[in-house]
C-alpha cells in the first residue's frame, strides 16, 4: 500500500505530498505581498523541497499571480480575513486550471493552511467558500480577459489594438519555457551535447539560443542544473530578447564596458561572450550575490562591485562603453514575472523614466569621446523607452544614435530610428528595448 500511495497521486496520500508545496507557495505569495520580486522569494522558499513539491509550488504562485483578478472576482474576498486571502486564491486557483488536482484534495489542504494561518474558527469559511465555488462551476480554463489589471489593458489596446493585445495577454498567461544561451560552450556544442545526453531542444527565434523541451510528453522540462554542461559554465538561462540586445550592442572585442546595472548577469556574460572587458555594478546590495554567481559559474573574467550609478567609480571619459540596462515596469517580462502586473499602477511609467533619465545621464560622461552609451529595457512603454532617450539627446548634443548598419539583427526588429525592439505578441520572444549612442569625437 505504501508504494501504491507513493505513485498514485489521490486521496489522503495525495494531501500529504502536496501540503508541503502548498505551504512553500503560501509563503512565497507573502513574500511578493510585502515587496519581494517573485523569483526572489522563490529562491528563498523553494531550497530543499523535493522536486515535484518545488514545481507545483512554483506553478501555485505564480498561477496564482496570472490569475488574480478572476479569483478575486469569484471569491468575493471583500468579505474575508485578508490573512486568508492567499489561502483562499490557493485553493480557488486549483479547482479552475490544475485539473489533475483532486478538487477535494484542494479543499482540504486549503482548510488546512486556514488552520495554521489563522486558526480553527476560520476553516469552516475556507471550506464553505471553496466547495461553493466548485459546485458552481469551479473547474475550467478561463478566457484570460481578466488575468491584467483593466487600466493596463485598455493602454495596451490603445496602441496596439483589441487583437495584438489580446495575443500579448495570453502569451503572458502562458507558463515559460527553459530557454538558455551559450556561455562557455558554443551554441553548436551546447546543442550537440544535450542531443547526446537525450535532451531534445530546438533552436530559439532569430537564432538567439536554445530552448529545452521535456524528454517525454508527460514529463517536465528538466531543471537546468540536470542539463550537460551545467557545472562547467556551458550556458546560462536567458530569454533571446537579452541576448539579441547584446548583439545589437555590437560593443568592439577588447573595448572596456561597465556594465552598470547589471544583475543577475546574463547581459554582462553574453558581452563577455562576444569578446568586451566587462566591469559589472549594481546598487542593489541583495542582487550581488547572484550577479557573481552567474558571472563565476560562466567562468568569464567580470570584475563586480557594488555601485551606483550616479556615484560611479569611474573617472569621467574612463571606459569605452557603458551599458544601462535601468530598473523598469518591465511590461516586456510579464509571463516570466507574473507577479510585476499587480505591482503597477497609472503613475509608475512616469516615476520610473524619471528615474531612467537620471541613471541615462550619469552615464553619459564616463564614456570617452568615440565610445558607446547602450540605454535598455524590457519595458513596452514609449514613456520608459524612445522618449527617454529622446530626451537625453535633447538635452546632451555630443551623443548621437549610432544604429547598426549590417545585417547581424532581422529589419523587424529595429524601429524606424534605430533602436532594438522587440514585442512578445509579434515576435514571440519577451519584450525589450535597446537604443546605441555615440559620443561624438
Amino acid at each position: 500500500m505504501k508504494s501504491r500511495c507513493r505513485h498514485l497521486p489521490r486521496g489522503g496520500c495525495w494531501i500529504k505530498e502536496a501540503t508541503a508545496a502548498r505551504r512553500a507557495a503560501l509563503e512565497i505569495l507573502r513574500d511578493v505581498r510585502a515587496g519581494a520580486p517573485l523569483t526572489d522569494a522563490r529562491d528563498r522558499h523553494l531550497e530543499g523541497l523535493a522536486e515535484r513539491d518545488r514545481r507545483l509550488a512554483y506553478e501555485l504562485s505564480a498561477g496564482v499571480l496570472r490569475r488574480q483578478h478572476d479569483l478575486d472576482s469569484a471569491l468575493e474576498l471583500d468579505r474575508a480575513d485578508p490573512r486568508l486571502h492567499d489561502v483562499l486564491r490557493l485553493g480557488a486557483y486549483q479547482l479552475r486550471w490544475l485539473t489533475r488536482v483532486p478538487s477535494h484534495a484542494a479543499v482540504s489542504t486549503s482548510v488546512e493552511l486556514a488552520r495554521e494561518t489563522v486558526g480553527e474558527s476560520s476553516t469552516g469559511y475556507v471550506n464553505r467558500t471553496l466547495r461553493h465555488l466548485h459546485r458552481d462551476g469551479g473547474r475550467g480554463t478561463g478566457d484570460g480577459s481578466s488575468t491584467h489589471p483593466d487600466w493596463l489593458v485598455q493602454r495596451w489596446t490603445d496602441r496596439y489594438g483589441n487583437s495584438e493585445t489580446q495575443r500579448l495577454i495570453a502569451w503572458n498567461d502562458t507558463r515559460p519555457p527553459l530557454i538558455i544561451q551559450p556561455a562557455r560552450w558554443s551554441l553548436d556544442r551546447l546543442e550537440t551535447e544535450l542531443r547526446t545526453a537525450g535532451v531534445e531542444s530546438t533552436r530559439s527565434p532569430f537564432d538567439a539560443g536554445l530552448e529545452v523541451h521535456a524528454t517525454r510528453p508527460s514529463s517536465p522540462v528538466p531543471r537546468p542544473q540536470h542539463l550537460p554542461g551545467f557545472a562547467e559554465g556551458a550556458f546560462i538561462v536567458q530569454d533571446p530578447a537579452h541576448a539579441l540586445v547584446a548583439r545589437f550592442a555590437a560593443i568592439p572585442r577588447g573595448e572596456q564596458v561597465y556594465d552598470a546595472c547589471a544583475a543577475p548577469g546574463g547581459k554582462a556574460v553574453a558581452l563577455e561572450a562576444r569578446g568586451a572587458r566587462i566591469l559589472a555594478g549594481d546598487a542593489r546590495h541583495e542582487r550581488i550575490g547572484r550577479l557573481a554567481d552567474t558571472t563565476r559559474r560562466a567562468g568569464v573574467e567580470i570584475h563586480c562591485v557594488a555601485a551606483d550609478l550616479e556615484a560611479a567609480p569611474i573617472r569621467p571619459a574612463g571606459v569605452d562603453a557603458v551599458l544601462v540596462d535601468a530598473p523598469c515596469s518591465a511590461t516586456g517580462t510579464m509571463r516570466r514575472h507574473p507577479d510585476a502586473r499587480w505591482r503597477l499602477d497609472p503613475a509608475v511609467f512616469a516615476r520610473a523614466a524619471s528615474r531612467q533619465a537620471r541613471l541615462l545621464a550619469a552615464a553619459g560622461p564616463l564614456v570617452r569621446p568615440g565610445g558607446l552609451l547602450i540605454y535598455a529595457t524590457c519595458s513596452l512603454e514609449p514613456e520608459e523607452n524612445e522618449r527617454v532617450v529622446e530626451e537625453f539627446l535633447s538635452r546632451n548634443p555630443g551623443f548621437t544614435r549610432a544604429p547598426r548598419t549590417d545585417a547581424s539583427l532581422p529589419a523587424e526588429l529595429l524601429t524606424d530610428a534605430g533602436d532594438f525592439q522587440s514585442l512578445p505578441q509579434r515576435h514571440g520572444i519577451d519584450g525589450a528595448y535597446a537604443a546605441r549612442l555615440v559620443r561624438q569625437s
